[in-house]
């Protein structure tokens, strides 16, 4: 159930992300839309299979992209792991927590794109700093309301589940 959940939710924001957000302008320095999966996914569990997940994520955000290759994987991987950090010492369902992560989690995506933009040009220039700035806002805005819906949209998932599963055992009996 959760598999099946989690491939609807990282196949949407992938959706939504190459195709919907680039016809709109206003969205032209929106944040990686899959990072509120990671963050999601990140906060749920702690094992291993999850980290694979992530980075399977990674592989296919770096497949459809035109960054270069492993830039998805490497920051979808530092997410999760700084995340998994900082769950250990902070109370997970804080607002204060969700907004930290969230600014983190940009800050760690852009981070390696000034480290590349640096290693080749040997400088950032201020519309670099423009564009980390305004992705922080778009994703103090987005994410926390993002992680809410995800949420809740788990729940209603694993209601269905349970009832389609009770309606397929009352099936069987008769």
């Amino acid at each position: 159930m959760n598999l099946a959940f989690f491939i609807i939710s990282a196949l949407f924001f992938i959706i939504v992300q190459t195709i919907v957000l680039p016809s709109f302008p206003w969205f032209s320095h929106c944040f990686d839309l899959v990072t509120v999966n990671i963050i999601f996914l990140s906060l749920l569990y702690s094992h291993y299979g999850v980290l694979a997940a992530v980075i399977l994520m990674g592989l296919i955000m770096d497949s459809i992209s035109g960054c270069a290759f492993f830039y998805h994987v490497f920051s979808y991987a530092w997410i999760y792991l700084v995340i998994q950090l900082l769950k250990q010492f902070v109370f997970q369902k804080s607002v204060v927590f969700i907004l930290v992560i969230s600014m983190v989690s940009v800050i760690i995506q852009q981070a390696l794109i000034f480290f590349s933009i640096f290693i080749i040009q040997g400088r950032a220039s201020q519309t670099d700093f423009s564009m980390l700035l305004n992705q922080i806002i778009w994703a103090l805005i987005v994410i926390p309301p993002s992680l809410w819906l995800l949420n809740l949209s788990r729940s209603q998932w694993h209601i269905a589940g349970h009832t389609l599963k009770k309606n397929i055992i009352r099936k069987y009996r008769d």
